[in-house]
């Protein structure tokens, strides 16, 4: 064997597959020893082989489990599991054919061997402890052998790179990551994230957002999945975290911690309301997430589609924060009510901006602050407490009233 190309063909097999060239190493004597059992063992037998690195010398050693006599079964004990037939009967068998009932197993010489053997070949061994026995090495393998050899080669990298994908995957779940769409299946957009694809399902995609093949997107790792074909990746362009991630992209303040997001509301596709604080001295956080000239919020709008953004100022203070979520309409007063409830007071001419179109705005800024924030014109109170004062007058007397005497 040409060991130094075998190696660097192994390199490069662990470059392009992202394994350890470590795993592909094991892989190779699992394949090498599968192929020696397959023309030279027996039925049960287990086998494990060492390739030297340096000389590509191959050495097997048969692989036996030490026992003693209360580990295995006595063969009366098997004639009488034999002999009932009821399901948990028949399936405690099925574990005693497996070895997998209580500790004790079905003895097998080409699996086992008895602990007063094992002390021959090596004095020190317990029972339970597994014991090495140096087989003969040989260099010629039939047709089934080598193919046998290939199938386990093949599986076990292709088991070794799920692994490898289901564990980079893994560690990137709540982060942003590029795409290029490979395919449209139905309503599933699936896309090209590097070594594997990622999925966009129709719940994660942004309500008008239209998307082709060869398209280049961020989008939002949700989570990754083990499934029976490999890791399956879950991607979001709706998610409202994909935002606040854009803009830790594009403003350093915020990646540094100087600017921290504090809440965020979104309507995907349509308008997003983000509350910003500075955690620095002297910084501005509207400013630094809007940037020069407004370049860092465009670009987060951009990215997203054309999809309206407002920057907040979070406030510790309810009656501030609350009057500043309301952005762009200006408010007048806000009155805090029970039950985490907010009146907020806005002149008549902003009245409708204060609410949006559709109530968005007023909807955006009690998600973002959570406070059920009820928007209302002077006037508007003026009416609300008179309403309120009827209504009280009203359960008076009714509360006063004497009910008649039946006769």
């Amino acid at each position: 064997m040409d060991v130094k190309s075998f190696a660097s063909a192994i390199t490069q097999i662990a470059e392009e597959k992202g394994i350890s060239p470590e795993k592909i190493w094991e892989t190779i004597e699992s394949a090498i020893a599968a192929a020696y059992k397959k023309e030279y063992g027996k039925k049960g037998q287990v086998t494990k082989c060492k390739l030297d690195r340096q000389s590509g010398e191959v050495q097997f050693w048969q692989i036996k489990s030490v026992v003693t006599k209360s580990m295995i079964y006595t063969e009366e004990e098997l004639e009488k599991l034999k002999e009932k037939k009821e399901k948990n009967i028949e399936e405690e068998l099925s574990l005693v054919k497996s070895g997998e009932d209580k500790g004790k197993v079905r003895f097998n010489p080409e699996k086992h061997i008895m602990l007063e053997e094992a002390k021959k070949i090596k004095p020190k061994i317990k029972a339970g402890e597994e014991l090495e026995i140096l087989l003969e090495s040989r260099g010629d393998y039939g047709r089934i052998a080598a193919q046998t050899a290939k199938q386990v080669i093949l599986q076990k990298i292709r088991e070794a790179e799920r692994e490898s994908i289901l564990t980079e995957y893994k560690t990137k779940e709540g982060e942003i990551i590029s795409g290029i769409v490979q395919r449209i299946e139905g309503r599933n957009v699936f896309l090209d994230i590097g070594k594997t694809l990622g999925i966009l399902t129709r719940e994660e995609q942004v309500p008008g957002e239209f998307y082709r093949p060869g398209q280049r997107l961020r989008l939002f790792l949700l989570k990754v999945e083990e499934g029976p074909k490999g890791p399956v990746i879950f991607l979001s362009r709706a998610y409202p975290r994909l935002v606040s991630k854009l803009f830790e992209l594009e403003v350093p303040e915020i990646s540094a911690g100087q600017v921290e997001i504090k809440s965020i509301a979104r309507e995907p596709g349509s308008r997003t309301k983000i509350a910003v604080a500075s955690k620095a001295e002297g910084i501005d956080p509207i400013g630094s997430a809007v940037g020069q000239r407004g370049t860092r919020v465009q670009a987060v709008i951009n990215e997203l589609g054309g999809e309206k953004i407002d920057i907040i100022e979070y406030s510790e203070e309810p009656e501030t924060y609350i009057a500043n979520s309301l952005s762009p309409a200006k408010v007048v007063e806000i009155k805090i009510e029970p039950k985490n409830k907010a009146l907020a007071v806005v002149p008549e001419d902003q009245l409708s901006l204060a609410i949006g179109k559709d109530g968005q705005n007023v909807r955006l800024a009690a998600k973002l602050t959570g406070w059920k924030i009820d928007v209302r014109s002077p006037e508007g109170v003026e009416e609300k407490e008179r309403k309120a004062e009827t209504e009280k007058k009203e359960k008076k007397k009714t509360k006063n009233k004497k009910p008649k005497n039946k006769d």
